[in-house]
This record gives C-alpha cells, structure tokens and sequence, in this order.
C-alpha cells in the first residue's frame, strides 16, 4: 500500500513510499481510509519535539482518520465489513480513568497511523463514525473536537450561563467555542487576528460570544476579568502552555479550571504560585479521553448539528504541504484525503 514514512525527524524526511498491507490479527480492523486530520501532536512529533525517544523509525504517522472497515480479524463483534469507523488516540482507553500506559499505545506513534491507504485499529477502540458527516468531516473528531468535549463536559461539568475562555482558532479551540455555546455557556475566545475573532463570532452568532485579540491587549488576562465583572472565566481551555499559564490563572475564577491541553508556545512553565494557590485553581492536565466520552459526544453533536470547521483539505500526495499549512496556523483544521470518497 501507499504510506507516508517518517525515517528521520523533520518535514523534509517525511516522504510517501509503500509498505505491505498490513493484516488484521484478532480483534482487529483493517480499514481503508478515507480522510486523516493533521493535529499539533502530528507536526510536534515530525519535528522530534513530542516525546522523541518513543518515536520509532520509520513511521506512518497521524493518530485522526475516518475511513471503512474492508477486512476483520477472528473474533470481531462489534464491527462488520462495509462499516464507517473512528480512530481513537489511546486505542486501549475504553472508559473511565486512563491506565499509566496509555501513551505505548497511541495511533501515529508509536504505533502505525492513519497517514496511509489502510490502517488497523482495534474493535474495541474504533468508533462508529457519525452518518451526518463524511470521512473529511469525521476524521476531525478523534483528538481536536473530543479534547474539548471532555474537558468541557466530563472534567468541567459546563452548565448554561457559565463562561468558557479559549485559547486561539485552531481545532480543539473551535470545537470548544461550538461545543460551549450549545451547552448555553458564554465564551471569550483569543486570537492574534481580528479577523480570525470575526469569523469565530459569525460562527457562532446564535450564542454569546466575546474576543480578545492578545497582541493589541498583552495583559489579555485583564480584559477576561473587565468583560466577567472581575470574576474570570469558569474554565479556560489553555492550548498554548508555556509562560502563558500565568495568565490563564489571573483570567480562571476563583476556584476555578483550567483545561491543560496543549503546549504550543512551550512544554515547560514557570507558575507564580501566589496566585495559584490564593485563587485556588485547578489545572488539570487533558490528554484526549476514552472511548465511551467519544461516543457520547457524537450523539451530542448530531444533536446540536454541529459541524466541523475545516480551513484546507489537501490530497493525499500533498501531505507535506499540509504540515506546513498546520504549521502556519489555521483556522479550524487541516485535513489530508486519502481516500476518493472521503
């Protein structure tokens, strides 16, 4: 099959060869994919910055794809041929709290990922992709829109009426802006580009929307407290990490959550710690979720019609140039077809 091979570290050793098409063992699916989505995980590990050690070489990388089950391994039950199915990224993290070894068993690294013709995913872990949406559409789902779901319903608890702070206008961000609103919470979205903070409130004309572009407010923390009447947001989706916590604390409520889901301006921070502990803030780490919180939140959102915003789709053999489109900052996500349906 065609696949695309990581053999080094960096976009320019990312390139499309062809490898066997693997067989499905017991338990497992062979799906033909239709469509895989690009998150910052997939660009970090291309660049050797996201657990580098664990990264075995070559590598099919892209832990997001939506596709067709064409073949079954012995014992499969909860699947049949001619299904639409889900990845997951912790394809044995079915419910509940996570073991302490989720990571070995991620999709696109280390284990084989989605940016090939055909991928095997577990039954156990696979998801039935949503009819409402194809494979392009569904294939945004696995980590961006269940990242946000899960820390804003299963961690956070998000009733109407509370305020939701989110970081920029990538994938999880969008998805926690759309997620937020139909659960009837008011949101404070920030962005570089004003145009990016136009678009999201277009977006999301049906609900309560505010932004803040934090290269024209540096201290953006202070105008989160002015637009709450000084008492910060319920939950704040924090994608950026690095020094940036600082100010997520000063922008969270008193007693407040912040989602930690990313690390796009560092993995390392320094926390004052005053002003975590006076606030009394929760940071909670978020590392995607379970099966069981994927399914729940495909029902929620056939419910609610909400649809995924995707800037670009690329074709299969443009996948370079769709890790450079990731890398530049999208609005919404970068999604790479594969298949000819998808």
């Amino acid at each position: 099959m065609k696949a695309w091979l990581l053999k080094d570290f960096g976009l320019r050793n990312l390139g499309a060869g062809e490898v066997e098409t693997p067989v499905p063992q017991p338990g497992e699916l062979l799906v033909k994919v239709g469509a895989v989505s690009l998150n910052f995980r997939d660009k970090a590990i291309v660049d050797g910055i996201y657990e580098p050690a664990s990264v075995p070489k070559p590598l099919i990388p892209v832990s997001d794809a939506a596709g067709t089950v064409v073949a079954i391994g012995d014992g499969v039950t909860r699947f049949r041929v001619g299904d639409r199915v889900n990845s997951t990224l912790y394809s044995h993290w079915i419910d509940g709290a996570p073991g302490p070894d989720e990571p070995a068993y991620c999709l696109g690294m280390p284990l084989p990922g989605g940016l090939a013709e055909y991928m095997i995913i577990r039954e156990d872990s696979a998801v039935a992709a949503p009819a409402s949406m194809s494979d392009v559409e569904a294939s945004t789902l696995p980590i961006a829109a269940l990242t946000a779901w899960y820390a804003l319903t299963d961690v956070a608890d998000i009733k109407a009426g509370q305020t939701v702070l989110v970081q920029g206008t990538g994938g999880v961000s969008i998805f926690a802006a759309q997620i937020a609103v139909a659960l009837g919470a008011r949101v404070i979205v920030t962005s570089s580009k004003d145009e990016n903070l136009a678009k999201v409130k277009s977006l999301l004309a049906s609900g309560a929307v505010d932004g803040i572009n934090y290269t024209t407010h540096a201290d953006w923390s202070a105008k989160v407290l002015e637009l709450t009447d000084g008492l910060g947001a319920d939950v704040t989706i924090d994608v950026a990490g690095g020094s940036g916590i600082n100010q997520s604390i000063a922008a969270t409520k008193v007693q407040g959550v912040i989602a930690q889901v990313g690390f796009l301006t560092g993995q390392t921070s320094n926390i004052d710690l005053m002003p975590l502990i006076f606030r009394q803030t929760t940071i909670r780490g978020i590392a995607v979720a379970p099966r069981t919180s994927f399914e729940r939140m495909n029902v929620f959102l056939d419910a609610h019609k909400i649809k995924p915003v995707i800037d670009r789709v690329y074709g299969f053999d443009e996948a370079v140039q769709a890790f450079e489109h990731l890398a530049r900052g999208p609005f919404g996500k970068v999604v790479i077809r594969i298949g000819e349906q998808g």
